[in-house]
């Protein structure tokens, strides 16, 4: 746990009792502050109260007797309205701030000297902040992995010279940090999602490009340069600090450019060094090629070796439930893609193999399956899960076969089937459902793991992911 004591003595509150609520409110304690915890549901608030911390109805509160309020970053601070709370904290002129603007305000006042990586994009940022961290370990780092990933960022390891925070960040995180200054930000891509959250794709971007906003003169910015609302950032990017490109579609003067499965290291219009991704099962697709060249960057920017780097890729296992490789039946590979949660994301997992029966459903995002076509002629067959079924079945049309399913356990057992008559030499089971699980399954970690059980029972089965 990292104690927040800047606050000692002060009342603060906190909303939302998740994941970064409750460990922001033990934070704080530890600390030396006064913490008044509320959740708008039942389950938050027993949580908070079998934890230990005061619970108390904030709507009947004066928010004037609060040095900040402290939201968790799943609550709506701007749009499509501010959450109840926000609106009685900005009357009372109280501040509004998440838990890794309370990391960086206490790391500028311990004066500990150690570094912080940050990542965030649409798209392949939670397997880029792990690989990052993956990468640092491997060159014998001492690193902290955490944030929108795996643990919340005050729940991480205290600070300690010489350490390396590497966190994973979302918009609505980034949108709660004014005093966000990392030494290498990345930032991969951006396509359209959370429009509720930020009003248009303009203002999504523009919380995403704030992580570029503080950094120093020694600092290194790595930005992806393959979408519009990219490029745009990066011609802003001109600052004191290190400007790196990231391009899967022609070689960058400095930065990193990936193509036919091999990362290349420019500077100033020069290969000085690169690696191959061949044969890294964790690392398939060209999307992962992105996912690497980001991560290599930022390892480069905290000095570590090409070499090493090279070594460090072939090791990375993966990042659960993005296309991990769960089993393999004699030539079918079974791949959890569970997280991914929107079609941009499927179509990631989709790019990357040549005969998939895909099981796709639950609770569609707006367009459905849109843009994705361009993928179909590599699906032998669909199979349709869950809420978006009906609505799937008509936008595939007879573009693809497909089979309604309902629950993950029948197309388990169908696709597999299936792929056991193809003639195809490594037909795919992939679960890539496009869709949130919220419909079946409280998360998509929960549906992930769901599917690997069912894949496990089969017979025949040999794990790859011990």
């Amino acid at each position: 746990m990292i104690p927040v004591t800047l606050f000692a003595g002060r009342k603060l509150a906190v909303v939302g009792a998740g994941l970064s609520g409750l460990a922001t409110a033990r934070s704080l304690l530890k600390g030396g502050a006064e913490v008044v915890v509320w959740d708008d549901k039942e389950a938050g608030r027993a949580q908070a109260a079998d934890a230990g911390f005061t619970v108390e109805d904030l709507s009947k509160a004066d928010f004037g007797a609060f040095a900040a309020l402290v939201l968790a970053p799943g609550i709506p601070l701007t749009h499509p309205e501010p959450h109840w709370s926000v609106k009685k904290a900005r009357a009372a002129e109280t501040e509004v701030i998440g838990d890794v603007e309370l990391f960086f305000r206490e790391r500028k006042a311990s004066g500990v000297d150690f570094k912080v990586v940050a990542i965030t994009g649409t798209n392949g940022k939670s397997t880029t902040t792990a690989l990052t961290a993956h990468l640092l370990e491997q060159a014998g780092r001492d690193v902290a992995l955490g944030g929108n990933i795996g643990q919340a960022v005050l729940d991480l390891a205290p600070f300690a010279p010489g350490r390396v925070y590497v966190l994973e960040l979302s918009s609505y995180q980034i949108d709660l940090t004014p005093s966000l200054k990392p030494d290498a930000a990345a930032l991969l891509n951006i396509t359209p999602d959370h429009l509720d959250r930020h009003g248009s794709l303009e203002g999504y971007a523009g919380v995403k490009a704030r992580i570029f906003a503080r950094l120093a003169a020694d600092a290194t910015a790595v930005i992806g340069v393959d979408d519009v609302p990219c490029q745009a950032i990066a011609e802003t990017l001109k600052g004191p600090f290190a400007v790196k490109r990231i391009s899967m579609s022609g070689a960058v003067q400095n930065g990193v450019w990936a193509s036919d499965a091999t990362i290349m290291e420019m500077e100033g219009g020069k290969e000085v060094a690169r690696a191959g991704l061949a044969g890294i099962g964790s690392l398939r697709g060209a999307h992962n090629w992105q996912n690497a060249a980001t991560a290599y960057a930022l390892a480069r920017s905290q000095g570590v070796e090409p070499g090493v780097l090279q070594e460090g890729l072939r090791s990375f296992g993966g990042l659960a439930h993005r296309m991990e490789q769960v089993g393999k039946a004699g030539k079918i590979l079974f791949v959890n893609d569970s997280k991914a949660t929107n079609a941009d994301a499927a179509g990631k997992a989709l790019g990357s193999f040549d005969t998939i029966y895909w099981i796709v459903g639950g609770v569609a995002k707006e367009g459905g399956l849109a843009g994705l076509e361009p993928f179909y002629p590599r699906i032998a067959r669909a199979y349709l899960i869950g809420e978006a079924s009906d609505a799937f079945s008509a936008q595939l049309g007879d573009s693809v076969p497909h089979t309604a399913c309902e629950t993950l356990d029948r197309a388990v057992a169908q696709a597999a089937e299936d792929a056991g008559r193809s003639q195809a030499d490594e037909p795919v089971v992939l679960l890539s459902p496009a869709c949130a699980s919220f419909d079946q399954y409280p998360n998509f970690a929960k549906r992930g793991d769901a599917f690997k059980e069912l894949v496990m029972q089969r017979n025949g089965v040999t794990s790859l992911t011990e």
